[in-house]
């Protein structure tokens, strides 16, 4: 049995040939990213990785914990669930840690139905199992790395 799913295996060689190249280059971008908008291969629920950079004051610093609740009513949390409802180039977003360089996934809270643009590679899905699972985490280290 292979250790990585099938999606996995069709971006190694494009994430490998763009090394040399910035990771927001249009070729990469157009591997990786062929169209835009939803398709099946998408993960369906996706989560943060870890604190956005918003609630890094709250989470490990001095902030407020009363202030942090208050403000997650507003702001997208690495701790909510997200429907993923497309992933798109050229969009930047005050969300988003590496705005201008990451794709930006266009997301949809599953608590409230707000929505927001994050980094795509700020997310993994909640499904482990899922295909898409190993290929965002792949991105997400590819782009951390190599960008």
């Amino acid at each position: 049995m292979k250790p990585y799913p099938v999606a996995t295996e069709l971006l190694a060689p494009v994430l490998w040939a763009a090394m040399p190249r910035a990771v927001g280059s249009a070729p990469f971008l157009t591997h990786f990213l062929p169209g835009r908008g939803r398709t099946e291969n998408h993960p369906r629920e996706v989560t943060g990785i870890e604190d956005f950079d918003w609630e890094e004051y709250y989470v490990w610093g001095p902030g407020s914990p009363k202030e942090y609740e208050r403000l997650k009513k507003h702001q997208p949390s690495y701790r909510d669930r997200f429907e993923l409802m497309a992933i798109e180039r050229d969009v930047v977003s005050e969300w988003m840690l590496f705005g201008g360089e990451d794709i930006a996934a266009h997301v949809r809270r599953k608590s409230d139905g707000k929505e927001f643009y994050l980094g795509l590679a700020e997310l993994k899905t909640v499904d482990r199992r899922s295909p898409s699972y190993q290929l965002l985490d792949d991105y997400a280290v590819f782009f951390t790395n190599y960008r």
